[in-house]
This record gives C-alpha cells, structure tokens and sequence, in this order.
C-alpha cells in the first residue's frame, strides 16, 4: 500500500490518520507462516515545523512452533512503527535516522513488516517461562515432571563431589 505524502510535504494538510490492515500470510519467516491472521496498523502521519513523522503501532497475532518446547502457540506482538520521514538525506549516515520518501510516495505495508521483522524475537517461546522438553526423555516439562537424572557436566563433577562431603 503507498500513501501519497505530497500534501503533507507541500503544507497543504498536517495529518493523514492511519487504520489499515495488511496481509502478510504470504511472508516466511524461518520457513514458517505466521501471519495467519491480518496485521493492524493504527496511527497517524503528521507534520509539524516542517518535520514529518510516522507514529503508529502494529497489532500482530504470531503463531508458530515455540523453539524450547516445540508446541504451537499463539502470542500477540505490539509493535511500534516511529520514524522521521524526508525527502533527501543530507549526509549517507543519515539512513539509520530516516525514512527516504522518493516521490513523496510511502510503501506503508513494506515499512510495516521491515519493522515488525526487527521486532520480534530471534527465538519464539510459548510463554516467557517455558521449560522445554527434558533432553533425555522428551517429555513436555510444561505439563509434567520427569524423573530422568541430569547428567553432569565433568568439568563441574569435582565441585559436585565436594558439596556432597
């Protein structure tokens, strides 16, 4: 989706108000699907002295295989979605600061899902407190106990053996 900026770079309005929802079923992430349901963007694009700014947030429902305990899950993510938008650069550096609007036209939907790439987590967990599974039996330590011995590193047997003393 592209926003035309033109108006807000000219003067002519100060405000263009945000309520849009994307698909991004499509979008692989780590060989996975998991934008099963559509990302809501709210928010607003202002400008004030001369200076455009994108403030919105990104409502998304992520659902995948949780990496400790391979169960799928569900969690929602609000994501923020701020940047300063300009015209031209001043300086190469500039990049990391700002938003280039070539031709005054904003690829709202490609910024959106740049952002909620940076956001989310290298490692998707269930729940924050996620056990896992026990790495000798495979039970689920979310749901029940085992009774396995935890084997112990070698290195750290000799401490072991003096707090049995």
């Amino acid at each position: 989706m592209t926003i035309s900026l033109e108006r807000l770079f000219s003067g002519e309005e100060h405000e263009i108000l945000l309520n849009e929802s994307f698909d991004f079923s499509d979008e692989p992430v780590q060989d996975a699907f998991p934008f099963a349901a559509p990302v809501k963007l709210t928010g607003k694009i202002e400008e004030r002295a001369q200076v455009v700014t994108l403030e919105a947030e990104a409502d998304v429902c992520y659902h995948a295989f949780c990496d400790r305990c391979a169960r799928e899950a569900e969690r929602r993510y609000h994501v923020p979605v701020r940047h300063v938008l300009v015209e031209e650069l001043q300086h190469e550096d500039d990049e990391d600061d700002y938003i280039l609007v070539e031709d005054r036209q904003l690829d709202l939907e490609r910024l959106t899902l740049e952002d909620i790439y940076l956001f989310l987590p290298s490692k998707f967990l269930c729940t924050d407190d996620c056990k896992g599974i026990c790495p000798q039996c495979g039970t689920n330590l979310n749901e029940a106990s085992c009774n396995c011995k935890r084997e112990v590193d070698p290195r750290f047997a000799a401490l072991l053996d003096m707090l049995e003393d």
